[in-house]
């Protein structure tokens, strides 16, 4: 029986990312030659059942205002399906104009994190926007879907903040450690990376071991044909990445699930929140 193909989950929820997150979906489905699938979940509403209602509008509640309320939750659940349905179609039909050849679109009841879980093994790369519609007025912070999906997924996860433009500079973070070279191994071998720039920065305290680990990194995309600049910076890792980011105009920036250091619990701590805070442009996040 023929395995089937991961494809590219784009999470779309009518958020003001939710355009840059289909236009990033497409770039990657392109890139590396994977089918596209779009996905729009609906959560499962807060607000009390009409039966809970019953006790606030009081005992003498008539049957047909009970019924105007059982309508109403029904008409509303409706609504936000046909309301999903929409975006779907409208996300398929701008990523088949991109030259995506094979799209699907999914609609699912539930929580976000739930859906993916489920969907894991599918799953070649997610893109997510940095906030979902519920927190897109929010100008800073991360919104509780993302971070909820960072914690549960293991798959690369790019993390939409910016309208697209085609990333022919990235940023990757680097400090030898397994998690980084898994990094360093998928923008060596990744169509996706192919005709970018690669900055490849280390932060910290450095020394003659890490201009040899830097070199051999180095080497080891050179080899893949991609362009490199080694960079070492100081200060705090964050502040430091995405000052840099902004000087040198980043478009990308990749980078793995450090375990020591300054920076050990990447993924599950505050340094994750700082640089998703901090970084004005898409960033790609590797288990």
């Amino acid at each position: 029986m023929k395995e089937q193909k991961q494809y590219i989950l784009s999470c779309i929820d009518g958020s003001k990312y939710s355009e840059a997150v289909c236009d990033y979906s497409s770039w990657i489905a392109n890139k590396v030659d994977a089918p596209l699938t779009f996905l729009h979940t609906i959560e499962h509403t807060k607000v009390p059942a009409v039966a809970d209602l019953t006790g606030a509008i009081g005992l003498g509640a008539s049957e047909d205002l009970l019924n105007e309320l059982t309508e109403v939750e029904q008409n509303r659940s409706r609504l936000l399906i046909e309301k999903g349905n929409i975006m779907l179609k409208a996300a398929k039909k701008k990523a088949v104009e991109s030259g995506v050849s094979h799209v699907e679109i999914r609609q699912r009841h539930g929580a976000l994190a739930e859906s993916l879980v489920e969907l894991e093994d599918e799953i070649r790369v997610l893109v997510v926007g940095i906030r979902g519609e519920q927190h897109e007025g929010d100008e800073s912070g991360v919104g509780t879907q993302l971070e909820t999906t960072i914690r549960s997924l293991h798959k690369p996860i790019l993390v939409v903040n910016k309208s697209f433009s085609t990333p022919q500079k990235i940023m990757l973070a680097y400090n030898g450690s397994s998690a980084s070279r898994k990094a360093l191994s998928m923008v060596g071998t990744s169509p996706a990376f192919k005709d970018a720039i690669c900055h490849l920065v280390y932060v910290g305290d450095a020394d003659q071991s890490i201009d040899t680990l830097l070199d051999e990194a180095k080497k080891e995309l050179e080899n893949s044909d991609i362009e490199v600049t080694t960079v070492k910076l100081e200060g705090e890792i964050d502040e430091a990445l995405a000052k840099y980011q902004l000087e040198q105009d980043i478009d990308l920036t990749v980078m793995g699930a450090f375990s020591h250091s300054r920076v050990r619990g990447f993924l599950l701590g505050s340094f994750t929140e700082k640089m998703l805070e901090k970084t004005k442009r898409p960033l790609l996040l590797l288990r």
